[in-house]
């Protein structure tokens, strides 16, 4: 459909709590194709509807082109592994800047798909970091919250360097 501008650190948007979706129609599907062109182009193997100023309840992840498209509408993590894992994360508002992030290695979400439909599935590994990191995101959480105050300020110095 259409490549959307992404919102960029330190944008306010990216602090916002999304609003759950209400009504599975047409305009949600055009927000999703658009979200996933958005994603691919940034380049980006996940994506939110806030990331593009649109504070739904509504995320995009691609692991890979033959792993196919998921589609998270209204997403909620009902339970988490105690086993955690270390992941490099970053995100398309804030490109080429990455850190180490420390999240549960196994996930429970339920969501509903595009249509309304409820599923419930089990994540483990990458799959289960992309899909916090993003719900994180709906949650008006920026990855780098996630990160050591130290971390966090070494991460937006060289991000302020990069962008003048």
């Amino acid at each position: 459909m259409a490549v959307r501008p992404i919102l960029r650190f330190p944008d306010i948007g990216l602090k916002t709590v999304c609003e759950p979706v209400e009504i599975f129609d047409q305009r949600l599907r055009d927000l999703a194709d658009d979200l996933l062109d958005t994603m691919r182009a940034a380049p980006g193997v996940g994506i939110t509807a806030a990331h593009i100023g649109v504070f739904l309840r509504v995320a995009v992840i691609e692991l890979g082109r033959n792993e196919g498209v998921r589609h998270y509408v209204n997403p909620e993590i009902v339970s988490v592994s105690d086993d955690t894992i270390r992941h490099v994360e970053g995100s398309v508002s804030m490109p080429g800047m990455t850190d180490e992030v420390v999240r549960p290695k196994a996930i429970r979400v339920r969501y509903r798909d595009l249509t309304g439909v409820v599923h419930e599935e089990e994540a483990e590994g990458f799959l289960a970091v992309c899909i916090q990191h993003e719900i994180d995101q709906l949650d008006g959480i920026f990855w780098i919250q996630r990160l050591s105050r130290l971390k966090r300020e070494r991460l937006v110095k060289r991000w302020e360097k990069l962008r003048k």
